[in-house]
């Protein structure tokens, strides 16, 4: 059956209709897009930025959000760049800007401190993300493709919602999820340095 254009002009019946919204800059998402995807998820965060930085500064208490979330069984990953690997020292040169890649890194891990050891909660880092940045709320999901030598809340973002199977969604989630699983645990490599700092001390 053929649909009226009118219809096929407003109503998305091909694999664009789990693209709800693009924004030419990320900054242009309201952040009340933001706090409603992350108060709604119930079972699954990931926030697989490079640096997450933007989040601790547009979303107070967040730390304490994540926790609550957490303690009711919603999952919750951060997949963050290696402040000191070759790949975040190229970014680095690349953006040449003032709060280095590597420093916003570090705010991040300083913040992700006060949800260590709470169960459901991990972290990792990776650096194969560093040209796109994936976060997923449940069924929905920003995406943000770095543009050259633009910092991410200069880049476009896309806001989709799972509707189908291989579609767009699960293309990024597949990314996400591989990116993952390559990734090395923060919190064991921070207590394996530790150690080994007491020990030559």
């Amino acid at each position: 059956m053929l649909w009226p254009a009118a219809i096929r002009n407003t109503v998305k019946t091909g694999p664009d209709r789990e693209v709800l919204t693009v924004y030419p800059y990320r900054s242009a998402c309201p952040k009340s897009i933001w706090r409603s995807l992350i108060s709604s998820a119930r079972n699954e965060i990931v926030f697989a930025g490079y640096t997450n930085y933007f989040l601790w500064l547009e979303h107070p208490n967040l730390a304490k959000i994540l926790k609550r979330k957490a303690e009711q069984g919603c999952k919750i990953r951060f997949l963050i760049g290696d402040p000191g690997s070759e790949v975040t020292r190229r970014r680095e040169e690349v953006e040449n800007v003032p709060l280095t890649v590597s420093t916003r890194i570090r705010i991040t891990l300083s913040e992700i401190e006060q949800v260590r050891g709470v169960p459901g909660i991990e972290a990792r880092f990776g650096d194969e993300h560093i040209a796109m940045s994936v976060f997923r709320f449940d069924s929905e999901m920003l995406v943000t493709p770095y543009l050259a030598k633009l910092v991410g809340h200069d880049s476009p973002m896309m806001h989709l919602r799972r509707y189908q199977d291989d579609g767009l969604f699960d293309r990024f989630g597949y990314h996400a999820s591989e990116l993952w699983s390559n990734g090395r645990n923060i919190w064991a490599e921070s207590q394996t340095e530790r150690a080994d700092s007491a020990s030559s001390g």
